[in-house]
């Protein structure tokens, strides 16, 4: 029962950690973000949010840099969107899946590529 509820409550607290950084948060560092998926404990005291960024290392840092500055006005709209009587702690994660299998992916049409070729593979 405890893990459907926690089930829930992320996927609800991803839609709304994603509006809220949308349209909410003010920061111009934040740049082209995606939540890509939210870990709540159990007891609902703790969320872990992965996002996905779009750019270069140094605009992925000063993303999450600004992510982190932002986490306390984030847990609060949460709460009060979700009707929680505890805010979670909330913690952003870098998610870097996306990019790795695009590389994967990359790697396996360019092996397909020298295949048809009869190019030896490097």
């Amino acid at each position: 029962m405890v893990k459907i509820r926690a089930q829930r409550v992320a996927e609800q607290m991803k839609k709304e950690v994603a509006d809220i950084i949308r349209h909410s948060v003010k920061d111009p560092r934040i740049g082209f973000v995606t939540v890509t998926r939210v870990e709540v404990a159990g007891d609902l005291q703790h969320a872990k949010i992965f996002v996905s960024v779009l750019g270069n290392s140094a605009e992925k840092q000063a993303t999450m840099d600004a992510l982190q500055r932002a986490v306390g006005f984030v847990r609060g709209e949460v709460a009060r969107r979700l009707r929680m009587r505890v805010a979670p702690d909330v913690q952003f994660k870098l998610d870097e899946s996306g990019e790795y299998s695009a590389h994967i992916e990359s790697v396996i049409r360019q092996i397909h590529r020298d295949e048809e070729t009869g190019e030896a593979p490097k």
